[in-house]
This record gives C-alpha cells, sequence and structure tokens, in this order.
C-alpha cells in the first residue's frame, strides 16, 4: 500500500539549521560578554596595581578592587544565567515542552536579547516540525480508518498499534488486544499469521462468507520490531473468477463435444440412409449389399469410431487436468533431479541426435517439491523442445538451476527451436489449447497448476527461431 502526502519536507535539517542559526549567534553573545568582563576586570587589576604602585593611594587601589570584584559577581552573573538558560532551553527540547519563552530577563542586556531570541526561533521551529507532524498523523490514521482494506499493526510481544475500521468489520473480534486473538476467529489463521515472512502473504478460507488474502510487511518503530498485516475478503472476486472459469469450461466442453457429435450424428444418419436404401432382401430372406455401399458403411463406422475415440481422449484428459494429487513437500537435490531427467531421455534424445546439457549454479542447490510431479513439468517440457527442435539447426536443451534476484531457486528449459508466436504466448496456460494437431492441449496447463500447488510459478518468454525459455519459479 503506498500513502503519500505530497511534496515531503526535510524537517530534521529545517531545525538543524535554526539550531545551528542558534548556536553560531549564542556563542557570539556569549563570548563576547565574557571578553568584556574579563577585560573589564584586568583594566581594573592593571589600575590598581599602577595606582597603588606609583602614588601609594591605597583607598583609590581598594576602590578598584572592589569594582574588580562587582565585575566579577557579573561576570559569574552572567555564565550562571546563560548556563540555566540553556539548561532550561534543552529540557524543553527533551521533554518536548514547546510552550516556554525566554522574554523576562531581555533588560539584562543586548546579548541576553540576542540569546532569547535564538532560544525561541529554535522553540518555534520545533513547534511547527511537531505541529505538522501531528496533522500528518491525524491525516494517516484517518485515511487508514477509511480505507477498504483491513490493517493490523502489532509488535513482537504480539501487542495490537493499530487496528482500523475494516479490519474490525472483518475479523469481527470483540476485545481485539493482542495478536493471539485471532485465534478466537481461526487457529489456523493464527498460526498462518505467526509464521507469516515479511513481505510474504496468503490465501485462507475462514467460512463460507470469509475468504481472506492475508500480506505482511515489517518496520521498526522507537527500537521495537513492528507487523504490518492487511486483510481482504476476495470471496466476491474469487466467486466471479469461479463463474469466469465454469463458463470458460463449459465453452470448451461444448465446442469439444458438437465437433465430435455433430459429424457422428450426420454420419449415422447416412449409414442409416445407406441402410434404408441400398440393403437388399432375397426371397430366402438373406441380406445383400452393394461393395460401394458396404465401402460407405465401413468407412463411416471407423470415422465414428474415430470421433468417439477423440471424444474419450479428451474427456480422460479434462479427468486428468481436474484431479492432479497434492505435493508431497520434501527437500529436492537439483542434481538428482536433473540426473533423473538425463537418464529418462538418455536413449530418445540420442536417436534424435539432440544433446542435454545440465548446469546447476551452485552446485548444492535444492528446492522444496514433489519429485514426482516436478518430474512430470520438466519431461513435458523437454518433450515440446524435442519437437520444437525438429528442424532446427542448434539441436540444443539446457537445464539450467539456479538462484534468481530475489535470491529464490529456479529451474530453467531452454531450447533454440522454433519458439511461439506472440498470439499463442498468451493461451498455451489454457486448458486444452493447442498449436499442434495430436496435442492435447493440457500438458503445460497442468505443469502451471503443479507450480501453483507448490506456491510457486511457471513463465515461459520465447523469441520464435530464437530462443525459449520456461522458467519454474520456487518459494
Amino acid at each position: 500500500m503506498d500513502i503519500s502526502l505530497g511534496q515531503p519536507r526535510n524537517w530534521d535539517s529545517h531545525v538543524h539549521h535554526c539550531t545551528e542559526d542558534w548556536s553560531a549567534m549564542a556563542f557570539k553573545s556569549f563570548t563576547f560578554g565574557v571578553i568584556i568582563r574579563v577585560g573589564l576586570i584586568v583594566l581594573l587589576a592593571f589600575a590598581a596595581a599602577y595606582v597603588y604602585a606609583s602614588q601609594q593611594a591605597a583607598p583609590i587601589a581598594l576602590l578598584f578592587l572592589g569594582l574588580i570584584g562587582l565585575v566579577a559577581v557579573n561576570l559569574i552573573s552572567f555564565v550562571s544565567n546563560t548556563n540555566r538558560k540553556i539548561s532550561k532551553f534543552l529540557e524543553s527540547i527533551r521533554y518536548s515542552d514547546f510552550s516556554t519563552s525566554f522574554t523576562k530577563d531581555s533588560g539584562l542586556g543586548n546579548s541576553f536579547r540576542q540569546i532569547n531570541q535564538s532560544f525561541n526561533d529554535v522553540i518555534d521551529a520545533f513547534k511547527k516540525t511537531r505541529a505538522e507532524k501531528e496533522e500528518q498523523m491525524l491525516f494517516l490514521q484517518i485515511m487508514i480508518q477509511h480505507i477498504n482494506t483491513g490493517i493490523i499493526s502489532f509488535d513482537n510481544r504480539g501487542r495490537i498499534g493499530v487496528i482500523n475500521g475494516a479490519a474490525k468489520q472483518l475479523l469481527q473480534i470483540p476485545q481485539f488486544k493482542d495478536i493471539h486473538d485471532l485465534g478466537k476467529l481461526s487457529k489456523e489463521l493464527l498460526s498462518k499469521v505467526l509464521d507469516l515472512s515479511p513481505g510474504g502473504s496468503f490465501a485462507i478460507r475462514i467460512n463460507t462468507d470469509l475468504h481472506l488474502n492475508v500480506q505482511s510487511a515489517a518496520f521498526k518503530m522507537d527500537g521495537n520490531s513492528w507487523t504490518l498485516l492487511s486483510f481482504q475478503n476476495i470471496r466476491a472476486e474469487l466467486q466471479k473468477n469461479e463463474l469466469e472459469a465454469w463458463q470458460n469450461l463449459t465453452k470448451i466442453l461444448r465446442h469439444e463435444i458438437m465437433n465430435s457429435m455433430t459429424p457422428i450424428a450426420s454420419l449415422a444418419s447416412s449409414l442409416g440412409t445407406i441402410l434404408e436404401e441400398d440393403v437388399r432382401e432375397s426371397e430366402e430372406g438373406s441380406l445383400s449389399i452393394e461393395k460401394e455401399s458396404f465401402i460407405d458403411l465401413s468407412e463411416g463406422l471407423e470415422t465414428i469410431a474415430s470421433r468417439s475415440k477423440g471424444l474419450v481422449d479428451f474427456v480422460h484428459a479434462y479427468r486428468d487436468y481436474t484431479s492432479i494429487p497434492q505435493p508431497i513437500i520434501k527437500p529436492i537435490a537439483v542434481q538428482s533431479l536433473f540426473e533423473n531427467i538425463r537418464v529418462l531421455w538418455k536413449d530418445e534424445l540420442a536417436n534424435t541426435g539432440i544433446s542435454l546439457a545440465c548446469t546447476i549454479n551452485p552446485p548444492t542447490l535444492e528446492i522444496h517439491g514433489d519429485q514426482d510431479l516436478l518430474q512430470m513439468i520438466l519431461i513435458n517440457l523437454i518433450k515440446n523442445s524435442v519437437e520444437a527442435l525438429a528442424h532446427a539447426e542448434d539441436k540444443r536443451i539446457m537445464l539450467k538451476g539456479g538462484i534468481n534476484h530475489q535470491s529464490k531457486p529456479v529451474i530453467q528449459v531452454i531450447d533454440h527451436g522454433e519458439g511461439i508466436v506472440p498470439e499463442a504466448l498468451e493461451r498455451i496456460f489454457v486448458p486444452f489449447y493447442t498449436t499442434k494437431k495430436s496435442g492435447s492441449g493440457i500438458g503445460l496447463a497442468i505443469s502451471r497448476q503443479i507450480m501453483n500447488l507448490h506456491k510457486g510459478s511457471l513463465e515461459v518468454v520465447s523469441n520464435p527461431g530464437v530462443q525459449t525459455v520456461f522458467t519454474l519459479s520456487f518459494k
């Protein structure tokens, strides 16, 4: 969630400059005041010594000594007043008491008036900064309370910091003071929230009306670690997507069934006409048919059988797509996975003149997943690469394992075959969509679904005739 409050202002820099200005002015005034008084003391001391030494005028020397005492007392008072002012100023800053005003003793001299003015300027700058930050905080609080996304923050001890109205309405938890109170709504939700890493997200179905998408962020404030959670009820969106999925599936089923049933019905009608018109019954009761009609009947029945088989294959493909087992997640050494693939494809690749190169960086790379299901994906992707390299000059397939820019493990299948045109690139993961005459159109759809079950992703980038890269990204 991005929150913008307009053009930012560097208030720390502003206050810093004010403090520097005050420091310079106050130091100059204080130094000047001390120099004058010390200089006056020195002059009076010399005068007293001169009068006493040259004229033996003790009363006058004593008068000078008295003046020296008065100036010394004034110097001490000047320094003490300045120290008290600085101490009072620093306490005002420390305790954020910006109601203090330094004006009462301006009559003590111009230097004190300058110091007072400097103090007041700095306090006014702090006061203005604090007021504007309080306005920004109030704006943020109002905005957080009015957004439709539920917001909750909690510290490392579980104490709730901020919770807005949308979160209260979604979660319906009375007396929500600690993050562990989420367990009142769902123990599974609480467990997933506590295990959620910063920047992570998950979806969970609480009940028929509440399907939450939860996202996490981390920050530090006042030396404490805080977690910010956002909650959204995605039930309506899921229902919309589910309806669209059913509508698309219905279109696919209708299209495939009509493609198969229409010629079957037409052929069945034609074959019925042939039987009715071309079959002859002899006096003995036996039936005969002309050879040409018999051939037509035979070809028609063969076509019906072929289309029926195609429809059965489609139903099986649909069953395979909708019955993928849940993956059994275990650590897998990518080197072992690649070696299994190499053994499986060794003979077939040798017959087609295609080489399979495997690189892993780091060599000890591990992923977490179901080895059988991931092996199924790689087999399907290599099969596609083999078909794409049928007429290519560079007959190489590369299997690469590595770490992406997000420090997540990835596996890539790369070939330099015919590639995928942009129009097809957007649809190749759609179930039953295929660019091959003999393809079922579910291989890539199943592969992506398997990666979704692994909380990962399957993406493709293709430059036709140059290079095609399928990338499996893991958590």
